[in-house]
């Protein structure tokens, strides 16, 4: 191991992403110092990063949101364009990575609308809009994988737009996430699209696993910590599987990217827990880990890189799953309602978004 840990990270195959944008951060030049100084090579946006961003970020937005409110714009479109302004700045800022990778990497997620998380047409029609507003080649159009997301992700890749799927909890979903990427290629394909400019992520959400499951087992249960990062390392078998299958190698050979496992929600919530154990544990080949700066931070301090730590690890992962079943854990019920407060939290963001910026137009324009 090198003295520059997470230079080790990205050599052993992972791509790191900060989960965390603000007009701040553009302004002063601290996302670029991340990309020059800590191997930082793309970002990821939710609704409660930007309703951070937007609520505690009142000076930097202030110009914006007058402007706003003297054209007299309704609450939507002053929300889509605060949002849209940071992630194009962000998509410049990673534009010589995106370059420098061929696409794969300097890429930047702003997510649609959460309310449309249960309305498939909506979802489309909005990842569309998002698409054209942040107009930069390097954006990803961030989809969650609700069942009613499913046919949005095939829809809106077979449009040539590159997708960042969110919200993905279980294996099972995550094997439906492959499946309607790999009909999104095959369409967009057919349609005449070059394969090799749209990039794919599937985020596959990692602490909120131990903390559902950890709550569900008892305080000195030997079984506590052990759900998400098996849950993830059985998601990657899934994901080799289909890139050995006779499909993909048929988009491959189109000039296709991979859609890679993208590891989400890395910050630790337990401090019982090593505050680097959801970077260093989820370490292989063609994975994205996004972290919030603080763990990106311990990471630099004291992550000990020692290679692949999924591939050889999977066998261990499924009876690890065993246990905590065997133990009277529902896992099935553990992700559904994952993914129900998943959905939840980010519409309460944005609603909380919508009515912070409701006001600040208000007073603006009084």
């Amino acid at each position: 191991m090198s003295a520059d840990r997470l230079a080790d990270l990205s050599t052993a195959g992972v791509s790191i992403w900060l989960d965390d944008l603000d007009r701040g951060r553009l302004e002063s030049g601290g996302l670029a110092a991340l990309v020059d100084g800590s191997h930082v090579v793309g970002v990821t946006t939710n609704p409660s990063i930007f309703d951070k961003a937007i609520t505690s970020g009142a000076k930097e937005y202030a110009a914006q949101v007058h402007d706003l409110a003297v054209r007299g714009v309704d609450i939507g479109e002053a929300i889509r364009a605060l949002t849209t302004y940071d992630v194009r700045w962000a998509c410049d800022v990673l534009a010589p990575v995106h370059a420098r990778t061929g696409g794969v990497d300097g890429r930047v997620s702003i997510e649609v609308d959460p309310r449309l998380a249960r309305a498939t047409e909506a979802t489309i029609a909005e990842a569309k809009a998002l698409h054209w507003a942040v107009d930069r080649p390097n954006v990803l159009i961030k989809i969650p994988a609700t069942v009613e997301g499913l046919p949005a992700i095939t829809a809106v890749l077979a449009e040539g737009i590159s997708v960042n799927v969110t919200l993905v909890f279980s294996v099972d979903r995550y094997r439906a996430v492959l499946d309607a990427w790999l009909a999104g290629l095959e369409q967009a394909a057919a349609n005449g699209h070059d394969l090799a400019t749209i990039e794919s992520v599937a985020s596959f959400f990692v602490s909120r696993v131990d903390t559902e499951v950890d709550k569900r087992l008892g305080p000195d249960s030997p079984l506590r910590g052990t759900a998400a990062i098996a849950n993830a390392r059985v998601a990657y078998q899934a994901f080799q599987e289909v890139v050995a299958g006779d499909r993909w190698k048929a988009l491959e050979a189109a000039g296709a990217h991979v859609q890679r496992p993208l590891w989400a929600s890395t910050g630790v919530k337990d401090p019982a827990y090593s505050d680097t154990r959801y970077v260093v544990d989820l370490v292989t080949s063609n994975v994205v880990n996004t972290m919030p700066e603080a763990t990106l931070d311990a990471c630099r301090d004291h992550a000990e890189v020692s290679g692949d730590t999924i591939v050889p690890e999977i066998a261990s992962a499924h009876a690890a799953l065993a246990a905590l079943r065997d133990a009277g854990v529902d896992l099935d019920d553990v992700v559904e309602v994952l993914e129900q407060e998943g959905v939840e939290k980010f519409v309460d963001s944005w609603e909380q978004l919508l009515a912070a910026v409701q006001d600040a137009l208000a007073a603006a324009a009084g």
